[in-house]
């Protein structure tokens, strides 16, 4: 059953890595920490400064992850918690998928950089696609907007000649003109 407000991505990744967890011999789950969202190009994420809190406070010692991108996409910063702040603090990171493990020498630790240089631009590049599809949206709304102003111009405008018109030709007393023109004015409402 899909959880309110939670993505399906966010939804599989919890049930991939609570099963990770549950086969590993000694592991205790603490908790789950979820900015479904959020960006991953900041570390400005509820959930996150939560995780860090929990850190401080010695309540975790690891970190898992189904993928390096799912830590952060920003580079620098994805690279300061692996190299500084997690090592400072004794914590174990693992990207399942990509993967990485602080503490293990046969994981792929050297590439993490590598990867998190790539999930910076994929997003960047995401960002800039995505600014693209709303830019060209508003200028195709825009775009259908001026048209319809310029038609109730047009109209509003015709509609001011013929009201000319028309006090012309009453006051002239060509009662079959007069005529015509409401019918004309009827037919452009």
């Amino acid at each position: 059953m899909k959880e309110v407000g939670t993505s399906e991505s966010i939804i599989n990744q919890k049930e991939f890595l609570t099963k990770y967890v549950a086969k590993q011999p000694n592991w205790l789950l603490i908790d789950i920490y979820i900015d479904d969202g959020f960006t991953g190009t900041n570390f400005n994420r509820p959930s996150f400064i939560k995780l860090k809190e929990d850190i401080e406070q010695g309540k975790i010692d690891m970190v898992i992850t189904k993928d390096l991108s799912r830590l952060g996409r920003d580079y620098i910063d994805t690279g300061y918690y692996l190299e500084k702040y997690f090592p400072a603090k004794n914590v174990r990171y693992i990207a399942v998928n990509d993967g990485i493990d602080t503490f293990s020498k046969n994981s792929n630790n050297d590439i993490g950089p590598f990867m998190s240089v790539v999930n910076d631009m994929y997003a960047k590049d995401i960002s800039k696609k995505v600014r693209t599809v709303k830019r060209t949206k508003a200028e195709k709304e825009w775009e259908k907007r001026k048209i319809e102003i310029e038609e109730m111009l047009e109209n509003s405008i015709l509609e001011n000649h013929m009201r000319t018109c028309m006090s012309r030709e009453i006051k002239a007393g060509n009662m079959e003109t007069i005529k015509e023109v409401m019918e004309l004015i009827k037919r452009l409402r």
